[in-house]
């Protein structure tokens, strides 16, 4: 029995956190640098909103990690990926304009994504008070039950951000292969030899929120243990 807990564990790490590293280990994989290459991923970005007059569209590199925000409509790449010729950052700017397309367009998924968002960011706050005043609260009033009780609001209120993750998926999908990998086929943009790889990280850039829903799971069950 043992053997088979350990092997559950196992399996278990491997699903939460295989998709993690296969996400960053494509990323790396394909962000040797092009000289071939006739820009970079910030160029590439650029070139994009204006081929598709996104007007009020900015492109800037970050340090927050590459992303699409529809409150400023700016197009933030990573440092790598704004200043890098390379497979990665090609992709990964062609897939983030995507998100501005979504925008432009009025697509209700990034709507609805961005809107669940901010609740999140909300809910993730008002969890971590919940669990911090959950053990002192049993210990002034010595009701063991009263901390048990904010501990379920805690993990429904962490619940939240593992929905959000869950419903940023399709956005994800529809911005990689509905929007990015059409771009670079019929643009023209890539030869076919390096059409598969923007494939791989297109599907990677994609995965990401499924780590993180994963990961969020992971977090749930862990204070689901915890209390039980």
């Amino acid at each position: 029995m043992a053997i088979l807990g350990i092997i559950g564990l196992l399996a278990l790490l491997a699903a939460i956190y295989g998709p993690q590293y296969w996400v960053g280990h494509t990323m790396r994989r394909y962000s040797g640098h092009r000289p071939d290459f006739p820009g970079t991923g910030g160029e590439m970005a650029q070139h994009l909103v204006e081929r598709f007059e996104l007007d009020g569209v900015r492109v800037e590199a970050t340090e927050a990690g590459d992303h699409y925000d529809p409150d400023t409509r700016t197009v933030r790449l990573s440092q790598d990926n704004f200043n890098g010729a390379n497979l990665t950052a090609v992709a990964v700017a062609a897939h983030e304009v995507g998100h501005a397309l979504q925008h432009h367009r009025g697509e209700r998924g990034l709507a609805l994504r961005q809107s669940l968002a901010g609740l999140a960011m909300t809910t993730d706050k008002i969890a971590s008070v919940f669990f911090i005043a959950a053990p002192v609260l049993a210990v002034v009033l010595r009701a063991p039950m009263a901390m048990l009780g904010m501990a379920v609001i805690g993990i429904g209120l962490l619940g939240i951000r593992v929905v959000v993750n869950l419903v940023t998926l399709p956005v994800e999908y529809d911005a990689s292969f509905n929007k990015a990998l059409p771009i670079l086929r019929e643009g023209g943009y890539l030869a076919d030899e390096d059409l598969t790889g923007a494939r791989s990280v297109l599907k990677a850039a994609a995965l990401t929120y499924v780590a993180a829903a994963l990961a969020g799971l992971l977090n749930l069950a862990r204070w689901i243990r915890f209390l039980r």
